[in-house]
């Protein structure tokens, strides 16, 4: 039988709220223009998608327990790392992975055309945008939450109306 090892996580260096609270405020407004067009659960599973990717402890905490308060299955979150093998996500799910993932690592700009394609064929104008902008919002919160080292587990989603 093995123990599980714990770690003592580092201290958080600064709380953006308090130090820079209109940049805060200007992160928290780019987060809501964002939901313009596209579905909670969209916007989820990029979130994590993305967080996944970046390594972010924080925002995977967070968007797991918001996508689940949503209503998002389990077995969708679990198996969100490896959604390509899966029959779990529906094309328009897919298309908005494929982009999230190019746009969260840039490397590759013949990847990122591809992929905005795929998507454009799934979601109108406006939804991209707001696609768009959830990817540009979540990979700026994961490189706030990471190099902050904002405290991992405390979150507790709001209820949903």
């Amino acid at each position: 039988m093995t123990t599980a090892q714990t770690h003592t996580p580092l201290p958080a260096r600064f709380k953006l709220q308090s130090v820079a609270p209109e940049m805060s405020v200007a992160m928290a407004a780019l987060e809501r223009s964002s939901k313009a067009g596209i579905s909670s659960s969209i916007r989820e599973l990029v979130k994590i998608r993305a967080s996944q990717m970046n390594g972010c402890a924080f925002c995977l905490d967070m968007h797991t327990k918001d996508a689940r308060v949503a209503g998002e299955s389990e077995q969708r979150i679990y198996a969100l790392s490896a959604w390509r093998e899966t029959p779990f996500f529906s094309e328009a799910e897919r298309a908005a992975l494929a982009l999230t993932e190019a746009l969260t690592d840039l490397s590759d700009h013949e990847l990122i055309d591809a992929a905005w394609e795929e998507a454009a064929e799934h979601f109108e104008e406006q939804e991209l945008a707001g696609l768009l902008l959830t990817i540009v919002a979540i990979n700026g919160w994961n490189r706030i939450a990471i190099a902050s080292r904002t405290e991992v587990g405390s979150y507790q989603p709001r209820k949903r109306e």
